[in-house]
């Protein structure tokens, strides 16, 4: 199994949103942004079978960008990828997949590093994040467990946005 995960785009400002924090938008700039990191993953010759989002809009504008992009029309909202849900939850949610199954989980920060923690070092990690619009990739070769998992690719959304070009 190969886990993606992909921190949602440019939000806007929480001082400049009068609605409830959960549904803070991405801003125009931060949807043109988190579409062309999208653009750039579909460099790397990868085949996402699922995409799985945190219920938050930001998160979830961002995951129905990358699924039209890689035309996958069900985005799964999970709660496992709520910015306050436990890293560990996420093992149960990957677990239920296909084997071969390839994940993009989108969400938040510090969530997602700490996530990649577990599963890199079977706990979290300090230093590990990820910058809006940036992803990174966990490969299971033995089904998704704490621990087992291994760095194939860490990238920013400028270079991703940066493999988007030919």
């Amino acid at each position: 199994m190969d886990c993606l995960l992909f921190r949602h785009g440019i939000a806007v400002e929480r001082e400049d949103w009068d609605g409830q924090e959960a549904e803070r938008p991405l801003t125009r700039k931060g949807a043109e942004k988190a579409r062309d990191a999208a653009v750039g993953l579909r460099r790397l010759d990868i085949a996402p079978t699922h995409v799985l989002s945190s219920p938050l809009t930001r998160a979830l504008e961002t995951a129905k960008l990358v699924g039209e992009l890689f035309r996958l029309a069900d985005v799964k909202v999970c709660d496992e990828l709520l910015p306050d849900a436990p890293p560990d939850k996420l093992f149960p949610l990957l677990a239920s997949l296909p084997e071969d199954a390839c994940v993009i989980c989108v969400g938040h920060e510090p969530h997602l590093g700490l996530a990649a923690g577990v599963m890199l070092f079977g706990r979290p990690a300090p230093g590990l994040s990820l910058k809006k619009a940036g992803a990174c990739c966990i490969r299971f070769d033995d089904g998704p467990k704490a621990g087992k998992g291994a760095l194939w690719w860490w990238l920013t959304p400028d270079q991703l946005r940066r493999l988007r070009k030919p």
